[in-house]
């Protein structure tokens, strides 16, 4: 019984010192923040929470912040360590800004070429170098079809990752969906939405197709097009002009945008000029039996003005991309039936 006694009052006399500890303990400490989605959030989420800017949050909806995936990035994977931003040891009103930011365009872009759409306000911009912003996203998203973004057309004019890519949006990555990424694509390629607005155009308005369907914009060749060139790419879609052929036509063979304008035209089949206006600028209308180079002057009925007047090169060359007739060689190698 008296041992049971002593155990009791020191029991007492342990709980007595626990509160007392407590009491002494300074009362602004913070409770330790765990972390809330991605690997070692807290670090960020301890300020950056749902009262400051819950949009900075959103990226726990994206796969960036899909805390099982073990290659999942951290803040601090893109935004840098940033120890005066978080630590702030001059007081400073403005907390100076993270190691890296992505937000906005370079304070050297002249106010004049500065594009606020998509590529943040004005008023928010950064002094991290377009190099630095890119190689954050490089670092994981180096292979596949962007292992020659360094040296493509959109990197050796400081167009940065996140110009085009959200990282933070619950969304996703609206960039790859096709309405929203053709319009993004519109905000500095202006021409080619004219183009796409003429009658004869390839179905990119109507959501059928996507500048990603033809383009890679992260690739090095002309025209940064997903194949080596304009005919494989081409071809992706229109086998049947593929070939080889008996007869070969050159320009076919050759470039199928000498003919073509892939984006749009007012003339039916993606064609640059109507017949025989296109066909003539190859082929002289003097070296066509009975073929009048120019108009008439007075009413004619003799059929030797049929490309002319009558625009009808197609009625008689239908296989005008390659024929494999060998009935009569002289014929069929004029690209007849």
């Amino acid at each position: 019984m008296r041992f049971l006694r002593q155990v009791m009052f020191l029991c007492m006399l342990a709980g007595a010192a626990g509160m007392a500890f407590a009491q002494m303990a300074p009362a602004s400490q913070k409770p330790v923040v765990k972390d809330l989605f991605m690997k070692d959030d807290a670090r960020c989420t301890t300020c950056h929470d749902e009262a400051d800017d819950p949009r900075m949050l959103h990226i726990g909806k994206t796969r960036h912040g899909v805390k099982a995936d073990g290659r999942g990035p951290t803040c601090t994977s893109c935004h840098g360590f940033s120890e005066e931003h978080v630590v702030n040891s001059k007081k400073l009103k403005d907390r100076p800004k993270p190691d890296l930011t992505f937000e906005g365009q370079l304070l050297k872009v002249p106010a004049d070429n500065r594009v606020d759409f998509f590529f943040g306000q004005q008023g928010k911009k950064t002094d991290t170098p377009v190099v630095d912003r890119n190689k954050a996203c490089l670092t994981c998203h180096q292979g596949g079809n962007r292992i020659s973004w360094q040296s493509s057309t959109h990197a050796n004019r400081d167009v940065a990752c996140t110009s085009c890519h959200k990282i933070h949006n619950p969304a996703g990555d609206t960039v790859r969906d096709k309405a929203v990424q053709t319009e993004l694509c519109y905000t500095c390629h202006k021409e080619q939405r004219t183009q796409f607005n003429k009658p004869s155009h390839h179905p990119v308005p109507e959501g059928k197709m996507a500048c990603s369907s033809c383009h890679n914009v992260h690739g090095d060749n002309p025209k940064q097009l997903l194949k080596s060139s304009t005919n494989d790419t081409c071809y992706s879609c229109h086998m049947e002009k593929r070939g080889p052929f008996v007869h070969n036509h050159q320009p076919v063979a050759e470039d199928c945008g000498i003919c073509h304008n892939a984006h749009g035209t007012t003339v039916p089949n993606l064609l640059k000029s109507r017949s025989p206006f296109l066909c003539q600028e190859c082929h002289s209308s003097g070296s066509h039996r009975l073929q009048a180079a120019g108009l008439p002057a007075t009413g004619q009925t003799s059929s030797a003005l049929t490309g002319t007047v009558g625009r009808g090169c197609l009625n008689c060359h239908t296989n005008i991309h390659g024929g494999n007739s060998t009935i009569n060689n002289i014929t069929a190698g004029r690209f007849r039936r």
